[in-house]
């Protein structure tokens, strides 16, 4: 008997060295996905930015245009809150909006919409083929779609956002509609990490 619960102790000892280490996240743990290595694009000042300008900090990293009218606003205002609830750690995340509309979405509109969430949300943009190179990096899907007129023209489009980790590694995706607290949670634990 002493020997089956010795070898049951053991088994046991065995499978939690087996678990996953890390923290468990409330967005989609993407970690090792071969894909989303980063970008070259346009800052709205007009600075060539990639993804190693921000090395050192969490990247999120979400896909939208200026004249959305729900889901690229609310993503936004979401993480203003997610970052106020991060105190002083806000200043280790660098929030990133890619506009999928380079056709509308100058460097001057986006430096008008983007900072107006969060003084130091940045804003992004490429030419078409630029745009077309970094939302097939990023697996992300766009489609123009008609409006009344020419410009009234709308945009389907992924809604989530991505987030790198400060060494620049691709880590987490995080659905649209997740709360402000828990995406500030899965940030902390990120940052927690280094």
């Amino acid at each position: 008997m002493k020997r089956r619960l010795f070898l049951a102790a053991l088994l046991s000892a065995g499978l939690v060295g087996c678990a996953p280490s890390g923290p468990t996240f409330h967005s989609v743990d993407i970690t090792g996905a071969d894909y989303g290595k980063g970008f070259a694009l346009t800052d709205h000042t007009g600075a060539t930015r990639s993804l190693a300008d921000y090395k050192g900090k969490a990247v999120t990293l979400f896909f939208g245009f200026t004249h959305c009218p729900d889901v690229c606003p609310t993503s936004l205002a979401t993480m203003k809150q997610a970052l106020a609830l991060l105190g002083p750690d806000a200043a280790k995340v660098q929030v990133l909006f890619v506009t999928l509309d380079p056709e509308r979405d100058s460097t001057e509109l986006l430096a008008a919409y983007v900072p107006k969430f969060d003084a130091s949300f940045v804003g992004l943009r490429g030419d078409a083929a630029a745009t077309a190179a970094v939302a097939k990096e990023y697996k992300i899907f766009y489609q123009k779609v008609p409006g009344s007129t020419p410009d009234s023209y709308t945009l389907d489009h992924s809604a989530g956002t991505y987030v790198h980790d400060t060494q620049g590694r691709l880590r987490l995706f995080i659905r649209h509609g997740e709360t402000p607290q828990k995406i500030a949670d899965d940030l902390k634990a990120l940052l927690a990490q280094g």
